[in-house]
């Protein structure tokens, strides 16, 4: 089975950390959440990625060709020319990830889910298995009593979409998805006829529903999900500082 790392997003919400290097290279304990997230998905015994790459793609090409792809075979999908969402960038990466059921993990999230576990449990039929939790998030996916997705709703800005926003008493429960998601290659042809651009993962299984086929959404109550959090105005006052100062030493150089 192959994993692929989402590795291409433009990583705004860390921004100013983002702005000379891509979120998949910026630094959590010493260790960047690539190779971190290399690390626990070889834990799991996988040995096959595929990485999309747009911002500072480059960086990241030549990180992985440093590290010698961390000992595995890796196969870069090159958004360069446009970025594309999450549900694109799965359309996009068929080739690459082949006619098998396969793994899809955020770059920007570490969790301590047993994913040999969970990979084990296969779809039993599904479509795909997305990992969610009981946890604080912006955007909430809203679930029936039967357990089935029935919405999504936006915490920020109060937006519901899906059955749920006309009605709202299918609701049972919320919960936040964690970024981590097995899915069967049955998928590519759904998306056949979607524009190169889809939608997020979130707007693809929404698409997925409407058509009637089956999603699980286990809940692991013991998995705890972290993201790193956005940089305080203090640190963004600091990272200011020392980049117009090095590019004023920068400039007395030349």
């Amino acid at each position: 089975m192959k994993a692929f790392i989402f590795a291409a997003g433009l990583g705004t919400r860390l921004r100013p950390l983002t702005l000379d290097r891509p979120k998949a290279l910026v630094e959590v304990a010493g260790k960047t959440m690539l190779e971190r997230t290399f690390d626990t998905l070889k834990e799991a015994g996988f040995t096959d990625f595929v990485v999309n790459v747009h911002h500072f793609a480059d960086q990241i090409v030549d990180y992985l060709e440093r590290n010698d792809n961390f000992g595995c075979n890796v196969a870069i999908s090159d958004e360069r020319e446009m970025l594309l969402d999450t549900g694109g960038a799965i359309k996009a990466a068929q080739d690459l990830l082949g006619d098998e059921p396969f793994l899809v993990h955020n770059v920007d999230i570490i969790s301590n889910l047993d994913i040999r576990s969970f990979v084990s449990g296969g779809l039993d039929g599904a479509l795909a298995r997305l990992v969610v939790s009981d946890r604080q998030s912006s955007r909430k996916l809203l679930f029936d009593a039967e357990n089935c997705i029935c919405g999504w709703h936006n915490v920020k800005t109060g937006e519901t979409k899906g059955l749920a926003a006309s009605e709202p008493e299918l609701v049972s429960r919320e919960l936040a998805f964690s970024g981590i998601h097995l899915i069967s290659p049955e998928v590519f042809s759904l998306m056949d006829s979607w524009p190169q651009n889809s939608p997020s993962s979130i707007s693809t299984w929404r698409k997925v529903i409407a058509v009637a086929f089956s999603l699980q959404f286990p809940k692991v109550s013991s998995c705890r999900i972290w993201e790193p959090p956005k940089p305080s105005p203090h640190s963004r006052a600091v990272y200011n500082t020392l980049s117009s100062h090095s590019a004023k030493r920068a400039a007395e150089r030349s």
